[in-house]
């Protein structure tokens, strides 16, 4: 799917959140968003879910604009995890997944065999199958985060949205949703907080303030200068010589070089 944002806004009592961001995310790409605590990331990615009312600009998905669709229509083809996703603890693991294809059914077409499969291919892609019958109230954060990202990708979408998708997820964990995510044969945007992890997008963009500040490849987006600049602490480049890869050392700014 292919994503194009025009101007985008939103305001909220009285205060402007985002402000202006344009920008184009090609079809199959890894897109990442990084910047400081209150940069407007998180209010962004639910705007290109078509989730915050009012909003100023527009979203345009595969030459459509989001405004002209319904809300099935949207389940459909974005999926959407946020930091802090809501389930009703009375619920199993397997029924949360299962709420994932409820764009899909309808009286003309149940909740069937085929169902089924994409919710145990779902659950084993995040490592949660052997868990599909425990009750929801009895998961730790990071097997809720597992089975929220899980209930997203049982909507088959054509473009997911993941806002600090490795949030109380151990190491192990994120290293597996990430290579997962870079798997998938869908379009990603997706807020990151470590910057290290965003280098491997395809393209990252720097929010500051609500607005995009920066856009394009990680190494010619995240230079030590920028990172100074807008998260306040200094970053030494090093090379990994197993993959000629680039990662940062963070430090104080006050730190000697």
């Amino acid at each position: 799917m292919r994503l194009a944002v025009e101007k985008l806004g939103w305001a909220s009592g009285g205060k402007q959140i985002v402000s202006d961001v344009s920008f184009e995310v090609r079809a199959g790409e890894s897109f990442g968003l990084i910047g400081p605590n209150g940069s407007g990331k998180s209010t962004l990615l639910r705007l290109l879910a078509g989730l915050l009312p009012r909003a100023q600009g527009q979203v345009i998905v595969d030459d459509v604009p989001l405004k002209r669709l319904t809300r099935r229509e949207i389940a459909q083809r974005i999926a959407l995890v946020e930091q802090i996703a809501e389930t009703s603890e009375a619920l199993r693991v397997r029924d949360v997944v299962e709420l994932g294809r409820t764009p899909w059914l309808s009286a003309l077409s149940p909740y069937g065999a085929q169902d089924l499969a994409i919710v145990d291919e779902a659950l084993c892609a995040v490592d949660m199958l052997h868990m599909a019958d425990n009750d929801w109230a009895t998961l730790s954060g990071g097997e809720r985060q597992r089975v929220h990202i899980a209930r997203a990708l049982a909507q088959r979408p054509k473009l997911l949205i993941l806002d600090e998708p490795t949030n109380h997820l151990d190491i192990h964990h994120q290293l597996a949703l990430l290579r997962l995510v870079s798997s998938l044969q869908v379009t990603v945007v997706m807020a990151l907080h470590d910057l290290n992890q965003a280098m491997a997008c395809d393209r990252l963009a720097v929010m500051d303030g609500g607005r995009m500040i920066a856009c394009g490849k990680p190494a010619e987006v995240l230079t030590p200068e920028r990172i100074s600049g807008i998260f306040r602490v200094g970053a030494r480049p090093l090379h990994d010589c197993a993959d000629d890869s680039m990662i940062f050392r963070f430090h104080h700014l006050e730190e000697q070089n």
